[in-house]
């Protein structure tokens, strides 16, 4: 090893820059684009089968290929970016293809699918701008429930002792079988279930839903049917009155289970042997298809009670379209009258509701009857303060108020379908009818909900005028103004009204004396304040919210309408500088005292300051504010805080940082950064970004004072360096520690600042023995080598630059570096220690230089230190020695231990830096090269491309003036494959 005699290669770094340099050809820029198709001969035109083919290749499935196939051979090949010159592309291109060509796979999808069952034309459909009864579904069963018991009765008696009645005789067998069918129950079957939870009741009631089911599955069609009647019983029920609006919306459910398996059943019978069109008449339904449907409407006929008749024949309004042609535009006023002999207003109210919602569902053109059936509604608001409701309000102990809520879910959904796309004419109609019921606080209310925003918006003030006239007994005007400020938060009423309407609406509001009704509409109203008034009107409902649930600490039961009291605001108000200048904005917030609500507050704030500030600032009084928010976020970062909820917030708060800048006030900046790292200490991400933030901050000067590099300059830039100096020890990461090192130390090296640069570069090297050989990444081990190496090779590169210390000797920090590597313990199965030699002599090598690679302005390195003084190039050749030995040492253990790709990979490697860096004019070192060149490819497992590509750029040196020693070498190399 001894023998081997390293002399670095001269370089010309200017010279072989040019000789690498790409070749410039001139272009007519009349022509030129940078996506054009370049690489087609001038003689060819350029053929782009994505565009002017696609006509071919649709006719080419129908005839023959011949003529594609042959005009594919001589084109050249696509290019995917010269195609989108065209103005097309080829998803396009295949839509339009696919839109050519006939469906093939349409009867299939008929006879398997839904497709086609019973649908109305496009105009007849309800489109997506109606809310779906499935969005109310949730609302309704989680506001309307109770803690009082349930009972479900399911009377499955038989009828069969009965004595025939006196005109039994005329009825036909036919009836008879049917009535007899409906009769003849299990002995034993009533069930009475007494003393359930409301969550009990709800579970009982999804076993009568999945019994249905099976019976129907078993082909009990019968059984089913005395299920659906028995459940729709429950409806007449109103013992326990709060729970209603939740148990119709729990039978019902039922009801459109058993009307969709009966619809389905006669559908399928229906396909055979084809299926019906999309859209079909009763003519085309075939004869035991409609035998089976009127089997059905005379079992329902058949059915006693009211209540069970009309849900049950409700549920199969569809199959009527199954029968005749009118079937449902006849059926449907029948069924609104039948509901007219329903004695109480809350079972009517709901079965209307049902009615509408079927009607809307199978017939939405049809809307005389729902027309019929608000009118017939408003009718029976009297019986409301009859006797026999007070009656039953008064055994059950429910107030009136609470007792008109329970209606406002049926009400609402029928205003909602009466009011779908209907003519403004119409929707006045119904709005002067409610004032002729002396304006109904409660049907005033349910439309204002149901009624279009704009129709609303532009009465507004004809809406408060009704308000005003309003009773409040049983029906607070507050509840008024709520729903009317949710449609204004919708649509905007006319300029000149908005403010004497809030002024109106605030008036009745703030008069609230209990803190959660309060609240519950004042949040409502902010929206509209925010979106049509100025900071200084949205500062005078803060107040006044402020005011009214500070008192016994009331807002401690309101956190969610106080937090969208502030999402409202964000939503409207992006200027920070407007924001922060309320004076009650602050002291509202103060009123989230529960820290999880807190810090999702203060989260929303960063989020949309993010989002939306694209300047950076230096308003104090926004610098001030956020800091206190983005500490509250910090603050909450504890030890059993998840790491994603870490990252989180450190992300916010680095958004901030990067958002404050002072201009060329830069130690205000520094002071700002001091400050922030006092304020988040907890959150690592952060302390990195202000590390960052001075780092750039330390470059920005320089920048700024470039040729003006003042005593006053250099003491900052020392400060900016202590700073980091300061703050890197105290991030538990250990390479985010060495990498914040690095770059302080590049940033030092930059300003001039060389002390500090060597203390940051000593110190990145005295961190490395304490690198763990395995850590942790998003909660899995891994090898912390492959890091190890890309933070050394990049430290390599910096020490070029990095002069060395008068004190501390020839390349001190270069051989520092190479004895941590050598001592730090690397795992048994891996080359990397050597590799980092191997790496180490390209540095060493450009160190021998006259002229560097690259160097920092007014930064003296080592070629100036030392002038390519010889003792300092005799130092470096020694290293190189010393390395290449520990190599070709390592290189001997490897195939003692038979380790033959490993050996050929590291040998390869040195041989390419010993090629490109060593001066091979040296017979020894030249000797050396070919040995290491034979012994890579003596066992076949270097890679032969690699090989050829290397083999042909040293022929090419061979080529090159005084190059002789090179020519000999070529001679030697020879590519063997493996044995």
């Amino acid at each position: 090893m001894a023998a081997v005699q390293w002399h670095s290669r001269v370089r010309r770094y200017a010279a072989e820059k040019q000789s690498c340099a790409l070749e410039v050809v001139p272009v007519e820029m009349g022509d030129y684009h940078p996506l054009k198709f370049f690489t087609v001969s001038r003689a060819q035109p350029h053929i782009d089968p994505y565009v002017t083919d696609s006509k071919s290749r649709r006719g080419a499935r129908k005839g023959s290929t011949s003529s594609t196939s042959s005009s594919s051979s001589s084109s050249v090949a696509p290019d995917p970016l010269s195609c989108m010159m065209d103005g097309t592309d080829p998803l396009s291109m295949f839509a339009a293809a696919s839109a050519s060509e006939p469906s093939l796979a349409l009867s299939h999808s008929v006879s398997t699918g839904e497709l086609g069952r019973g649908k109305r034309k496009e105009e007849d459909e309800v489109a997506l701008d109606f809310e779906p009864w499935s969005s109310k579904r949730g609302e309704i069963l989680a506001r309307f429930t109770t803690t009082e018991k349930l009972s479900i009765n399911l009377f499955m008696g038989s009828d069969k002792g009965k004595a025939p009645g006196p005109g039994s005789s005329a009825v036909s067998e036919k009836v008879r079988t049917r009535l007899e069918e409906l009769d003849d129950l299990e002995e034993g079957s009533q069930r009475e279930l007494l003393n359930l939870s409301q969550q009990d009741y709800v579970k009982r009631i999804e076993e009568l839903n999945q019994s249905l089911k099976e019976a129907w599955a078993s082909d009990q069609k019968v059984k089913a049917l005395k299920i659906v009647i028995q459940c729709s019983k429950l409806l007449s029920d109103t013992d326990v009155i709060q729970f209603y609006p939740s148990k119709f919306v729990l039978i019902t459910d039922i009801l459109d289970t058993f009307g969709r398996l009966v619809y389905d059943r006669i559908w399928s019978m229906c396909s055979d042997p084809h299926p019906l069109p999309e859209t079909f008449t009763a003519d085309e339904v075939n004869d035991t298809a409609k035998e089976t449907c009127l089997n059905w409407f005379f079992k329902i006929a058949s059915i006693r009670e009211l209540i069970s008749r009309l849900y049950v024949e409700i549920a199969l309004l569809k199959c009527n379209c199954f029968l005749t042609k009118c079937g449902i535009q006849e059926t449907l006023p029948r069924l609104t009258a039948m509901i007219r002999g329903i004695g109480d207003p809350l079972v009517a109210v709901y079965a209307r509701a049902y009615l509408c919602r079927i009607g809307m569902e199978v017939a939405p053109h049809l809307k005389d009857s729902l027309n019929q059936n608000f009118f017939d509604l408003l009718g029976t608001f009297r019986q409301i303060h009859g006797d026999s409701v007070q009656n039953q309000l008064v055994l059950q102990r429910v107030e009136i108020p609470v007792y008109l809520t329970l209606y406002s879910p049926a009400i609402h959904w029928i205003l909602q379908c009466v009011s779908y796309r209907a003519p403004e004419p119409l929707l006045t109609e119904m709005m002067e009818r409610c004032k002729s019921l002396g304006n109904n606080a409660l049907l005033l209310n349910s439309v204002i909900w149901a009624f279009r925003a704009e129709f609303i918006a532009t009465r507004a003030t004809d809406f408060i005028g009704m308000i005003k006239d309003c009773d409040e007994t049983g029906f607070p005007k507050h509840l008024l103004f709520g729903s009317l400020g949710r449609s204004l938060a919708c649509a905007d009423p006319p300029e000149a009204e908005r403010l004497p309407i809030l002024n109106e609406a605030w008036k009745v509001i703030t008069k609230v004396r209990n803190p959660q009704d309060y609240v519950n509409c004042a949040e409502i109203w902010v929206e509209f304040t925010c979106r049509h008034f100025t900071k200084r009107e949205v500062n005078t409902v803060l107040s006044d919210i402020i005011k009214h649930m500070t008192p016994d600490r009331a807002f401690e039961d309101a956190y969610p309408q106080l937090q969208s009291v502030i999402r409202k605001i964000l939503t409207y108000f992006h200027d920070f500088s407007v924001l922060f200048s309320m004076e009650r904005f602050l002291p509202f917030m103060d009123m989230f005292q529960k820290d999880s609500v807190r810090v999702e507050v203060c989260r929303s704030i960063m989020e949309v300051f993010i989002k939306h500030q694209h300047e950076p600032t230096r308003d104090p009084v926004i610098l001030n504010a956020l800091l206190h928010v983005c500490k509250t976020m910090h603050d909450s970062v504890n030890a059993l805080t998840l790491d994603d909820e870490r990252r989180s917030l450190a992300l916010l708060i680095n958004g901030f940082i990067r958002m404050v800048s002072f201009g060329r006030d830069f130690e205000q900046q520094l002071s700002f950064c001091v400050e922030a790292r006092a304020t988040f200490c907890n959150l690592e991400p952060v302390l990195v970004q202000l590390i960052h933030t001075v780092n750039h901050l330390a470059m920005e000067t320089r920048r700024v004072m470039m040729g003006n590099h003042s005593r006053k300059t250099a003491a900052f830039v020392r400060a900016c360096a202590a700073y980091s100096f300061i703050t890197a020890p105290s991030l538990t990461s250990i390479f985010c520690r060495l990498n914040l090192y690095l770059l302080s130390g590049q940033v030092a090296l930059a300003n001039q600042c060389l002390s500090q640069a060597d203390a940051f570069l000593k110190a990145a090297v005295s961190l490395l023995p304490e690198v763990p050989r395995s850590i942790s990444i998003e909660g899995k081990l891994r090898s912390s080598e492959g890091f190890l190496l890309e933070f050394i090779n990049n430290f390599l590169s910096t020490l070029l630059v990095a002069p060395d210390h008068p004190e501390a000797g020839v390349l001190y920090l270069v051989r520092g570096l190479l004895n941590m590597v050598q001592d730090y313990t690397w795992d048994d199965s891996s080359d990397a220690k050597v590799h980092l030699y191997i790496s180490a002599i390209p540095l060493l090598a450009a160190m021998s230089q006259e002229t560097y690679l690259y160097c920092i302005p007014k930064v003296d390195s080592n070629e100036t230190l030392y002038g390519g003084d010889p003792k300092f190039l005799s130092e470096i050749n020694k290293l190189c020695e010393t390395l290449i030995g520990q190599v070709l040492d390592h290189l001997k253990i490897l195939g003692r231990d038979e380790c033959v790709r490993r050996q050929s990979s590291l040998a390869f490697s040195l041989f390419s830096c010993l090629l490109a860096h060593g001066d091979l004019g040296t017979n020894k070192l030249n000797q050396l090269v070919v040995n290491l060149w034979n012994l890579s490819h003596k066992h076949g497992y270097c890679d032969t491309q690699t090989s050829v590509r290397t083999l042909e750029f040293v022929k090419h040196l061979a080529r090159q003036p005084n190059m002789p020693h090179i020519s000999d070498m070529v001679q030697r190399l020879t590519l063997q494959s493996r044995t």
